[in-house]
């Protein structure tokens, strides 16, 4: 559901529940003034209440679907929360001018209020129609995910115990004991007031920018993610159903910028399926100084700033003597003096980034590039057949299978197929499996130039 879908449902929701609470309020407050009861016409005051709650909520869920704009770039949410503490505000003040008048005819006790069946009748009526009111509000703030409109049915169940004690009010009063209905007013609120106050503390701890979400929540989810090496601060604010988060991630320092931006997108997609509500998150990477040094990375980051591609970069040490080797991607439209010239320039910087190292041997090949692959032939199929026949020859309980061939840009072609292997083979096997298939396929079919195998286990 989006935005203007979801504020659309709130406004529906506020005009169908401001018609029940006029009524409501109508029937309480002329009622009381006519009978003289001070409880009902209290509780009819806090009736019009929910109504005016009602007229604001329409008003800032106007305010609040507006989207965002150069002035408010976060959007315009907060109006909503802001009208919630004005309801409070407002309950507020009415709480402490009902005070005033209860606490006046408790001492200067005016005749007493005369209770009919009118009264009766009007206060269980009304009773039954908030307990409607209240329930679907509530439930369609839960379904809307609607701040106000949750405080707002946290308001109108309030009504239900104030109307219970009006009604017992009425027969303590039918029963000759006066003095009940000033002090039943006082109780009305009392309860008035525990819902002022529990409203304006929830909205104001959303404008101070209170915790929404615990940290100690936050960050067994990120540690989860490959790449990450610590969690630091971790910050949330907003509603329940729009959070802001921020947090400080520790990485490797070498992670370049695409590696950086893919772990930042696995932190998202995995923080969104744990927490409801997200509407924005930053996150901040910073370089992890300490722990064991990560040399592929390095390599990456020093060859990305050159343009060159790495990969199979394999560290070992030997007398306490490190040593690197990998394979270097150049552009393929490069002369060999060229090539080995800017390779060179990467070896010197990465001798510079890793102190340690003590020697360095590099593998030049052309990058790929993308083409368009052309359309096969009937040679091409028959090579690739010949290649499978070859694989199956090899291992032929391994289930060869999605065989592919395509034209490679120096005029041979590039071979790829998969094969079941066990789940609990080790890796170490498998790439070994793979070898021993593409050095033979590469032996008896000189016109295939590069074989790729992937092993995968039968569930893959």
């Amino acid at each position: 559901m989006n935005e203007q879908d979801r504020y659309s449902g709130v406004r529906r929701v506020l005009l169908l529940t401001l018609v029940g609470n006029v009524v409501v309020a109508g029937a309480k407050l002329a009622v009381g003034l006519l009978t003289g009861s001070l409880a009902m016409v209290a509780d009819g005051f806090h009736s019009t209440l929910d109504g005016t709650s009602n007229v604001i909520g329409l008003a800032s869920s106007a305010l609040a679907a507006r989207p965002p704009d150069a002035d408010h770039p976060y959007g315009h949410r907060r109006f909503e929360t802001l009208a919630s503490m004005l309801v409070g505000g407002v309950l507020l003040l009415t709480a402490w001018e009902l005070v005033k008048n209860s606490v006046s005819r408790l001492f200067s006790p005016p005749a007493p209020p005369e209770v009919t069946a009118i009264s009766f009748i009007t206060m269980i009526g009304t009773l039954a129609l908030n307990l409607v009111v209240s329930t679907y509000e509530r439930q369609q703030g839960e379904r809307l995910h609607s701040e106000f409109l949750l405080a707002d049915a946290g308001h109108a169940r309030s009504d239900v115990f104030v109307s219970l004690t009006v009604l017992a009010d009425l027969v303590a009063v039918k029963l000759g004991v006066t003095w009940v209905d000033p002090a039943a007013a006082l109780i009305v609120v009392g309860l008035i007031a525990m819902t002022a106050w529990r409203i304006v503390r929830h909205s104001a701890s959303i404008l101070l920018d209170q915790v929404a979400i615990d940290p100690e929540e936050v960050i067994p989810v990120v540690q989860g993610v490959a790449g990450v090496h610590r969690v630091g601060r971790v910050r949330s604010r907003g509603p329940a159903d729009d959070i802001h988060l921020d947090l400080d991630v520790r990485i490797a320092g070498p992670t370049t910028a695409e590696q950086s931006n893919a772990i930042a997108r696995e932190i998202r997609t995995r923080l969104r399926n744990a927490f409801e509500g997200l509407r924005d998150i930053q996150v901040y990477f910073l370089p992890e100084i300490d722990g064991e040094p990560d040399y592929a990375l390095t390599a990456r980051a020093e060859a990305d700033s050159l343009g060159l591609g790495v990969h199979e970069v394999i560290a070992s040490t030997r007398e306490g003597a490190l040593t690197l080797e990998m394979h270097v991607e150049v552009p393929h439209d490069l002369t060999v003096g060229k090539a080995h010239a800017i390779v060179t320039e990467f070896e010197g910087r990465l001798r510079e980034a890793i102190p340690d190292l003590e020697r360095l041997v590099t593998h030049i090949e052309p990058a790929h590039t993308h083409e368009d692959a052309p359309l096969y032939k009937q040679e091409a199929h028959i090579i690739a057949l010949a290649a499978l026949r070859i694989a199956q020859r090899l291992y032929p309980d391994k289930l060869w299978h999605d065989l592919d061939i395509r034209a490679e840009a120096d005029g041979g072609f590039a071979v790829s197929m998969h094969c079941h292997v066990a789940d609990d083979m080790p890796l170490e096997e498998a790439h070994r499996l793979a070898e021993q298939v593409e050095t033979r396929v590469r032996a008896t079919l000189p016109e295939i130039h590069r074989v790729t195998i992937h092993t995968e286990p039968p569930s893959g």
